[in-house]
């Protein structure tokens, strides 16, 4: 639905996107996720038809943003980050001015406007003035101007930017429904955001793509194996190390805490080489199996055993802080 080919945009001496590519597929949710000022409105603003790239291609649908944006637009819907209500209007009369603006023909505006009210839950509010509605229900109204003209893709930058937790939720739950229908590009730094309603992440940092894929996939293009914690009973902190090592290279202590009656909290760290498995290694967990087989050979009692993952706020860290332009992880 979407493709981008060297994306590049510049404001005088500052650009604002540096040789930005991606694709995304129909039905699919997208998150763009960076920290402010990373050129993420920027790149939805080139998608929309309202800035034109300084270089590169954006296609929308198989057709250039560049070439027939008022094309490009009948396809998105598309909600800034600051949305466009008037307050005096009701509801109603604001869809039906948005509907009108979209040219939808006079006999069909009654059954859109009512369409996006029932999909954003506002028909009981189509009456109200939007200056008297709470932020939650002005985001719904931005959303049902989006989707009035039924678009195949939606563009929503910071869709739930200053919202209490309740309106935030909703408007999530309402974002994933939508996707479940339509191509969803959602701009946001807000990293839960994106592990709630995403199945794809696009990093962006300083203008470029830092990593992209699915959030598992960019976890497992980064971590470079697994991390385990183990709780022991019937060793001593002073000699676990020790005897991990014992076992040999590919299992690096990480740390043991001596937690007193005899109990010992110990960290590890297996390379991808030996949690991925191979000839000889017994699979994925061969690893965690190696170190269950140790503790008991060594006669140690196993209270707790986890392995550790990755969150998608280690990646967002690892990726965005204090690295050089041009760096970072593609999956």
């Amino acid at each position: 639905m979407i493709e981008v080919y060297g994306l590049s945009k510049n404001y005088g001496q500052v650009k604002a996107v540096n040789d930005v590519s991606f694709t995304v597929g129909q039905d699919q949710v997208l998150g763009f996720l960076g920290p402010n000022g990373a050129g993420k409105t920027t790149i939805m603003k080139i998608l929309t038809g309202f800035h034109f790239p300084t270089e590169g291609t954006a296609l929308v649908d198989g057709i250039s943003v560049q070439d027939f944006p008022v094309e490009v637009k009948k396809r998105i819907g598309y909600l800034p980050e600051s949305v466009p209500l008037y307050g005096d209007l009701t509801v109603d009369e604001y869809l039906s001015f948005i509907a009108d603006a979209r040219l939808i023909p006079a006999e069909k505006r009654r059954q859109a406007v009512d369409a996006g009210l029932d999909a954003c839950g506002l028909r009981r509010y189509r009456s109200r003035k939007i200056e008297t509605l709470s932020r939650g229900y002005k985001q719904r109204t931005g959303l049902a101007q989006a989707i009035l003209h039924d678009p195949p893709i939606l563009i929503l930058d910071e869709p739930t930017t200053g919202l209490d937790p309740n309106q935030i939720i909703e408007i999530r739950s309402l974002i994933k429904e939508l996707g479940k229908r339509k191509t969803v590009i959602l701009s946001t730094h807000i990293l839960q955001e994106v592990e709630a309603v995403c199945s794809q992440v696009l990093i962006i940092n300083e203008g470029r793509i830092a990593a992209q894929g699915a959030p598992e996939e960019i976890a497992g293009a980064m971590k470079g194996g697994d991390t385990w914690e183990l709780v022991l009973k019937g060793a001593d902190a002073a000699s676990i190390g020790e005897k991990l090592t014992r076992m040999g290279q590919g299992l690096a202590p990480a740390g043991a805490e001596d937690l007193g009656q005899g109990t010992v909290r110990l960290s590890f760290f297996v390379p991808d080489s030996e949690a991925a498995g191979g000839e000889g290694t017994g699979g994925e967990n061969s690893g965690g199996e190696r170190i269950f087989d140790w503790a008991v050979a060594e006669n140690l009692k196993i209270l707790q055993m986890n392995r550790k993952k990755v969150s998608l706020e280690d990646i967002f860290v690892g990726l965005t802080k204090d690295q050089p332009p041009g760096e970072g992880a593609s999956v």
